[in-house]
């Protein structure tokens, strides 16, 4: 874990995840593995035990964020699981180490649906039995409201029953300002990769983040 006053905007943390991957030479897909283990890590530990892993739901976007998601869900299964990936967005939109983690994932089984209507990813959500929710549907990028099927996703999640974790930030808050793009996620927890953003430090952000940990995944400083 990091303990540090550091608060970063997404545009300082994006700085920081290209110094790392292509001055210290740190593959992406290193970093991203590293995250999801992370976050399987605050599961598993027992340090949290308000999260029940009886059947876990990653929710995954097409960007990074999703392919950290994506990651958690295998690891999960792995450590012999229910854990699955419901994807949101276009497959062919995403970024090339999530494609790469989707695909990882499936071929070790794990079961991952995507784009169901409204109400099939609602009920999935709020009647399945889903008993934790892995926040990894938007990333520090999120720059506009977030609309359509992601609206959909979040506003589900958040009418679970299910306890709900982010993915270094909740879905559809701005990591600079803490506003809320349209619609966002109540997390229970948020494990904060490498350096807290300043949106969570802020309201609303800082509320909806819930109880927070942050991560030291090897993502170095830039100068």
């Amino acid at each position: 874990m990091r303990e540090n006053g550091i608060a970063l905007t997404a545009a300082q943390m994006k700085r920081c995840d290209a110094h790392t991957i292509q001055k210290m030479g740190v593959p992406s897909m290193v970093l991203m593995e590293r995250a999801a283990l992370a976050v399987v890590d605050e599961l598993l530990s027992g340090r949290d035990p308000v999260f029940d892993k009886t059947y876990v739901l990653c929710v995954c976007g097409a960007g990074n964020n999703g392919g950290d998601g994506a990651a958690v869900a295998r690891l999960l299964s792995i450590a012999g699981l229910r854990a699955e990936i419901l994807f949101v967005g276009a497959r062919d939109g995403t970024s090339a180490e999530t494609a790469r983690q989707l695909k990882i994932a499936e071929n070790y089984g794990v079961r991952l649906i995507e784009n169901p209507a409204p109400p099939a990813m609602r009920d999935l959500l709020v009647n399945a039995g889903i008993t934790t929710i892995v926040d990894a549907l938007f990333g520090i990028g999120l720059s506009r409201p977030v609309t359509g099927p992601h609206r959909d996703a979040i506003l589900a999640c958040n009418a679970s029953p299910a306890k709900r974790i982010a993915v270094d930030i909740p879905s559809g808050v701005s990591a600079d300002t803490g506003e809320v793009l349209g619609v966002a996620l109540r997390a229970d927890k948020t494990v904060v990769l490498a350096f807290q953003k300043v949106g969570m430090t802020l309201a609303p952000g800082k509320s909806l983040a819930g109880r927070t940990v942050i991560r030291d995944i090897g993502i170095t400083r830039a100068e």
